[in-house]
């Protein structure tokens, strides 16, 4: 059989705060959208911006610090996979489906002050937390001030 690789990396706002369950067998389930933006100039020369929305799912360790840390707005990485379920409707008895990607790993990086965690963390098994190092909002009135925009990236 040949290879293959199922592999989704995002970077982007969450759309709304999360929604938070348990499975009958206590597993917890984070449910959330994430909305990431792509840049292009149209027919007339005019900058325009497509937003995508991504229906996100997570499982257990990942799901608690979702229900933690993350709300509307936050800014998160997100490596994962896609997955594409199925069930019949119960009310018209039509095939549905829903397209997500399983969260494997989770980097939180909106500020504190944005109501996001003090840390970055790996969901991955084995994975290890780091923690954010940087100082804390306000500490260093330069660096805030400082914007990267695209044109600074060098490829």
């Amino acid at each position: 059989m040949a290879k293959s690789v199922n592999k989704v990396i995002l970077l982007g706002n969450v759309g709304k705060d999360p929604e938070i369950r348990s499975t009958g067998g206590g597993t917890m389930v984070a449910n959330l959208t994430l909305a990431t933006s792509d840049r292009f100039q149209d027919a007339q020369g005019n900058w325009q911006d497509k937003t995508e929305w991504h229906n996100l799912v997570a499982f257990k360790r990942t799901a608690e610090i979702i229900r933690d840390y993350v709300k509307k707005g936050s800014k998160l990485y997100v490596e994962g996979k896609i997955q594409t379920r199925s069930w019949d409707d119960k009310e018209s008895g039509a095939k549905r489906y829903r397209t997500e990607i399983i969260v494997n790993d989770l980097s939180l990086l909106s500020g504190r002050e944005e109501g996001a965690g003090p840390y970055n963390r790996s969901s991955q098994a084995g994975g290890a937390s780091s923690y954010d190092q940087r100082p804390p909002a306000g500490a260093d009135d330069i660096s805030q001030q400082a914007e990267i925009s695209d044109d600074d990236i060098p490829f």
